[in-house]
């Protein structure tokens, strides 16, 4: 691709998904399947004009997307929040991996497509959106909510869990050896145990190095920073997304956290509609037709188990039956660690109908699940009342209390 087309692409790309979302925003939908739905029209799977024949020409701006919305969330955690949430948090993280790894296991050999078949639709069933969670966060205003944070510990819980995972799904797909790739997964464990402690017990140092840099130099540094650790991440088998939000819990502990989380706000804006807007690009629509049953089979498991998820993380911290329907939902997208595991089984050769499949699965669920975070509080009736006693009226309060602030 030339300088020329090259700018073009970009530039189109950003007001393709600009224009997109502002005319679906005034009707009430959320941006970020309308950022996917612009790259589905401007890709080259659809007809009429397309603004890149390959969309791994634009792999290196999509990354930076989900570098930066993962950065912003890395900001926003603590890993003594981590910490302090213990054994509660532990159990809610693994509950939630056993009924999604293991539900879509089931569901994997239900289908009939083969063993290793499975194990890919169990990672891309089993393993919630980091980036498209993120956003979601964000818009609805939730964030600092008590049961937002024990999403944000959920996530950090699922991208560890994802070096562990392909590590042991790469052999079998035909790649590494075995022994190389525990060794690799013991290389960035290691990364991820020294990144924790100098996001826990490092602030000081931080503060030192970055807080006398004026706004350009600050921007230049934690840009840096954030991008670095991103891709020493992915070399060392970690996904870029865990680097990139391990790096921003490190400047959260830091005195420069303000300054930061102020000026990485443009970026993470522009790159971050950006990267879902290049994930539309590589849909396919013409071949999600074949597997329209699977796909919807699958969006339904998905939301029961997620639900099921929620309910149990509910229970273990005390939370009321809207927190746990929020928190069912909030981990109910599935994203770039999907369409991963899709493109692992076309390099592998296994059946054609997975990727396809993935892909439907994955943009189904980028509308369905913003839709439902955004109007959750009306369908707090996906979880029977009587699972939670007479929580209406502290839930409604809640509700109420959010709505005015």
């Amino acid at each position: 691709m030339n300088t020329g087309h090259a700018l073009l692409a970009v530039g189109g790309a950003f007001l393709a998904a600009g224009l997109i979302a502002r005319a679906g925003v005034r009707i009430g939908l959320p941006t970020i399947p309308l950022f996917m739905v612009a790259g589905i029209l401007f890709g080259p799977n659809t007809p009429g004009l397309s603004l890149v024949d390959d969309p791994a020409e634009m792999g290196v701006l999509a990354s930076l997307g989900l570098v930066f919305l993962l950065f912003y969330l890395g900001l926003e955690f603590s890993v003594d929040d981590l910490v302090s949430g213990g054994r509660k948090l532990a159990f809610a993280g693994v509950g939630y991996l056993a009924l999604n790894i293991g539900g879509g296991l089931a569901f994997g050999f239900a289908l009939g497509w083969g063993s290793r078949e499975a194990l890919v639709v169990a990672g891309a069933i089993g393993i919630s959106s980091s980036a498209i969670v993120t956003k979601l966060l964000v818009e609805a205003g939730r964030l600092r909510r008590p049961e937002s944070r024990l999403v944000m510990g959920i996530i950090v819980i699922e991208d560890v869990f994802l070096a562990l995972y392909l590590a042991v799904l790469q052999p079998v797909l035909g790649g590494t050896s075995g022994v190389r790739a525990l060794l690799d997964f013991g290389k960035a464990f290691l990364f991820l145990l020294v990144l924790a402690a100098i996001a826990r017990w490092g602030g000081r140092v931080v503060t030192r190095l970055f807080g006398r840099m004026d706004d350009e130099l600050l921007v230049v540094c934690f840009v840096g920073v954030a991008v670095t650790g991103a891709a020493v991440a992915h070399e060392l088998g970690v996904s870029d997304a865990i680097g990139a939000f391990m790096v921003g819990a490190v400047l959260g502990g830091s005195g420069v956290a303000k300054r930061v989380h102020k000026l990485v706000l443009p970026l993470r804006d522009a790159f971050g509609a950006l990267f879902f807007f290049i994930f539309g690009l590589s849909i396919d629509p013409g071949a999600v037709g074949g597997v329209v049953l699977p796909v919807l089979a699958a969006v339904l498991v998905t939301i029961v188990l997620n639900l099921g998820a929620g309910l149990f993380a509910a229970k273990l911290h005390s939370f009321d039956r809207q927190q746990a329907v929020d928190i069912g939902l909030t981990v109910l997208t599935r994203g770039e660690f999907s369409l991963v595991l899709a493109a692992m089984a076309v390099a592998a050769g296994l059946d054609s109908r997975v990727a396809p499949f993935v892909a439907g699965y994955v943009l189904l669920l980028a509308v369905i699940g913003p839709l439902a975070v955004l109007r959750s509080e009306r369908l707090t009736w996906l979880l029977p009342r009587r699972w939670f006693g007479d929580d209406l009226a502290v839930a409604g309060d809640r509700v109420e209390h959010d709505r005015r602030t």
